[in-house]
């Protein structure tokens, strides 16, 4: 017989949800409002005089062309740094899981990224890659290849997305680590008796049954090319060379606080907001169905 605890008190479940309350309050849905009001409005280069103007903001940003470069530069880095990401921590997570000398200390120094700040990381890609005195770029240069990422817009697009992919790797392989350990062994044994080799039980046993952790960091991952990367492309790249590595989080930041204008960068991040809405509505409509849990 189990013992059931129950709290007459009916305000304490109130306070104790009460401080998550607040911070979504004070950092999510303030400054999404200030954000949306501020889209609506145009103001001079001291900020002292708005004017309301609707929806204009939202149609010059939606008619000019760099932004909408920005748009698609947007979704190729996020597609790449998730597929780089996940991809990465899947393959670690096969090898992680099997029987392995020293697997802790293996497992241990894969997670340890994910303590690295942003920022601090995308510094230690500097330098591992930078064109004068970084190891990687001196190997490059022996192979061959014209390397300067400072000046080639797609050299540097590459090293963003290493830096990305990299930090988010961490998170990843402790997913797919903890799926594959729920999978059942005896499922695994079935197969190989009836001959099915490795490859195939993964592809047909092991693959279907993490479908909900891919699913799920799918979401996470797109959620964190699109917001979270802001802190790797200012330390590594600052958007250059040129607006190479400029994404739309990036945008925001530049002609909101470089540029001052809010008015257009307020738009901008409306608009953002939106798109990982809809891409997060349609992998929920659409990739959920091929889900088996």
């Amino acid at each position: 017989m189990h013992k059931r605890v129950i709290f007459n008190d009916k305000l304490l479940p109130y306070l104790l949800l009460a401080p998550q309350i607040a911070v979504t309050v004070v950092f999510f849905f303030l400054p999404a409002g200030q954000a949306v009001l501020y889209s609506l409005y145009i103001q001079d280069a001291f900020g002292h005089d708005w004017q309301f103007v609707w929806f204009e903001n939202f149609e010059v940003v939606l008619t000019d062309r760099d932004y909408l470069d920005t748009v698609w530069r947007t979704i190729l880095f996020s597609g790449a740094v998730t597929f780089v990401s996940m991809g990465s921590a899947l393959i670690l997570a096969v090898m992680a899981d099997k029987h392995i000398r020293g697997a802790t200390v293996y497992k241990t120094l894969i997670v340890w990224p994910y303590a690295v700040a942003p920022a601090v990381a995308a510094v230690l890609w500097y330098f591992i890659f930078h064109p004068s005195i970084g190891f990687a770029s001196k190997g490059l240069v022996a192979l061959g290849v014209n390397w300067d990422w400072k000046l080639d817009g797609g050299q540097a697009m590459a090293i963003v997305v290493l830096a990305a992919s990299w930090k988010q790797v961490s998170y990843n392989f402790l997913f797919f680590l903890a799926g594959l350990q729920s999978i059942p062994k005896s499922v695994l044994e079935a197969a190989s008796i009836d001959g099915a080799g490795s490859t195939r039980r993964f592809w047909t046993i092991v693959f279907p049954l993490l479908s909900p952790t891919t699913f799920f960091l799918l979401v996470v991952n797109v959620v964190y090319a699109f917001f979270d990367t802001f802190g790797t492309i200012h330390a590594l790249t600052q958007g250059g060379p040129g607006k190479a590595t400029e994404t739309l989080i990036y945008k925001v930041y530049s002609d909101g606080v470089q540029n001052l204008d809010l008015g257009s960068s307020s738009a901008q991040s409306v608009i953002l907001m939106l798109i990982v809405v809809a891409l997060t509505a349609i992998q929920f409509r659409y990739v959920e169905r091929k889900v088996h849990y």
